[in-house]
């Protein structure tokens, strides 16, 4: 029973760790949020389309990530009255509060140092989009051909959307408060380990019974 049970052991460890290491290719990109009851909520149009109302809180994430449903969050909780606290309203003017996290050098293009995150308030046209309020308060924008937002405040300073391989992508940056959490073992892994220790547990209870 022994002998069985050790080769279908050691399969199932080289299975659980491929599921640990098994990972698709990411893109390095500028992910784009809505503020909403409290959470970010990946934008389902561009900032370019997006026309925020007064007191919207929009923000900017950049990172590596697989699609919209891996992307990392912006870190951060202030809301708009913190944002916006020394923007004060105008007549014929509206106001939208902005997050702009830079990432972690993890996320960050050859080498290069991201900015420390920060917030904005801009006081922009009442029609204006978000990319229009963006570009009031952190200049330079960078686009590429297809209209795909490349960098803000001239970060980064090369690059666009570009794929980055299993092998490239480092460990994934730490969670904010209120980003989904990611660097934890994958459950493909868990669900390996736990199978190990079932039939480990199994293969000895065959052994003691028999015995």
């Amino acid at each position: 029973m022994i002998r069985r049970a050790v080769p279908l052991l050691l399969a199932s460890l080289l299975l659980c760790a491929g599921a640990g290491q098994a990972q698709a290719a990411g893109y390095r990109y500028w992910s784009f949020w809505e503020r909403d009851a409290g959470r970010w909520v990946y934008a389902t149009q561009g900032p370019s389309l997006v026309r925020p109302s007064d007191g919207d809180v929009q923000g900017f994430r950049f990172a590596v990530s697989e699609d919209s449903a891996s992307a990392v969050r912006p870190r951060g909780t202030a809301d708009f009255a913190t944002i916006c606290a020394k923007t004060p309203a105008r007549d014929g003017r509206k106001r939208v509060a902005l997050v702009i996290d830079f990432g972690t050098p993890s996320d960050a293009p050859g080498g290069a140092s991201p900015p420390p995150a920060r917030t904005a308030c801009a006081r922009v046209s009442p029609d204006a989009t978000t990319a229009e309020a963006l570009a009031a308060v952190a200049k330079p924008l960078r686009y590429d051909t297809n209209a795909l937002l490349c960098a803000i405040s001239g970060y980064p300073e090369k690059g666009c959307g570009e794929q980055v391989s299993p092998k490239q992508r480092q460990q994934k940056p730490a969670a904010g408060k209120d980003s989904p959490p990611d660097g934890g073992p994958s459950l493909g892994l868990v669900a390996g380990i736990a199978l190990v220790v079932l039939l480990g547990g199994a293969a000895t209870w065959q052994v003691r019974r028999r015995g």
